[in-house]
């Protein structure tokens, strides 16, 4: 893409949370900061990505150009990226995936979205597919000002994310496909993290400064029962053999009706303490 529309995209992308519109409105995005190969520079672009639970992967298809894109040389050559989500900046390992593992993460990336194959096509290179490892040297800097902010876009992304996967269940036709499959259990283990951290991390943190918020936090805790109730049932769904979308769909439907009374609420008492 031309630099300056990339220019535009990751400007619009840091100043909306990772939420930017035109051509990649509702895509799954993020910015991958690379290290010149010769150069030593800096160089930041936009590119679409594929959860794979606990990493994600991007594809070096630059539209099925002859060559590779210069990203995909910069992060040969230097291994180690920055990746920008929408809600924190954290640095990562960029392995480029070989045989076997390449063609299956590819292939899931074809079913998802035939205009990988249509960009194969074009060129005689074999697309590579690289997976981005987050490096665990410290906590990811969040992207928002305040504690506060911090939350309010945690929830958003969530939000964001299931409906991305019910968009996709209800298209996905008669069956579930590889990485369709990959969306629901990655966004279950992101859920599964995001309340880990808070009853482990933020809930402590609060009633330590707030001890009037604790039946707030026990009722917040309790509700992280039934939400991961609702998480492992949409995990055996996804993960039974020729299950129907309908199923899948279903306990979709399960999950959010419990999440988002559950993320209103926990706005509605935690925000104003954390930004005050």
């Amino acid at each position: 893409m031309p630099n300056d529309f990339n220019q535009q995209v990751i400007e619009e992308f840091r100043a909306n949370g990772g939420r930017v519109g035109g051509p990649f409105e509702g895509a799954r995005l993020l910015l991958l900061t690379t290290t010149g190969a010769r150069s030593g520079a800096r160089h930041t672009t936009p590119v679409g990505f594929l959860p794979d639970v606990e990493r994600v992967l991007v594809i070096a298809s630059a539209g099925g150009a002859p060559k590779h894109p210069a990203w995909f040389h910069n992060l040969v050559a230097h291994p180690r990226v920055t990746v920008e989500d929408g809600l924190f900046t954290y640095d990562a390992r960029a392995v480029v995936l070989q045989g076997a593992e390449r063609d299956e993460a590819f292939a899931r990336a074809v079913e998802s979205d035939p205009g990988w194959a249509e960009y194969q096509a074009k060129t005689e290179r074999v697309i590579p597919v690289v997976a981005l490892e987050p490096i665990p040297d410290g906590p990811p800097k969040p992207a928002a000002a305040s504690m506060g902010a911090v939350l309010q876009q945690a929830h958003d992304g969530i939000r964001r994310e299931l409906a991305l996967v019910r968009a996709e269940i209800a298209a996905s036709g008669p069956g579930i496909g590889a990485q369709l499959r990959i969306n629901c259990l990655t966004l279950c283990q992101g859920l599964h993290n995001h309340h880990a951290g808070e009853d482990a991390g933020m809930f402590p943190f609060l009633v330590g400064r707030h001890p009037e918020l604790a039946p707030v936090l026990e009722r917040l805790r309790e509700e992280h029962v039934k939400i991961a109730a609702a998480l492992e049932g949409l995990r055996e769904a996804v993960s039974a053999r020729g299950v129907e979308p309908a199923l899948v769909l279903a306990e979709v439907e399960r999950l959010a009706d419990e999440l988002e009374g559950h993320l209103r609420y926990e706005e509605q008492e935690l925000i104003p303490l954390l930004d005050a």
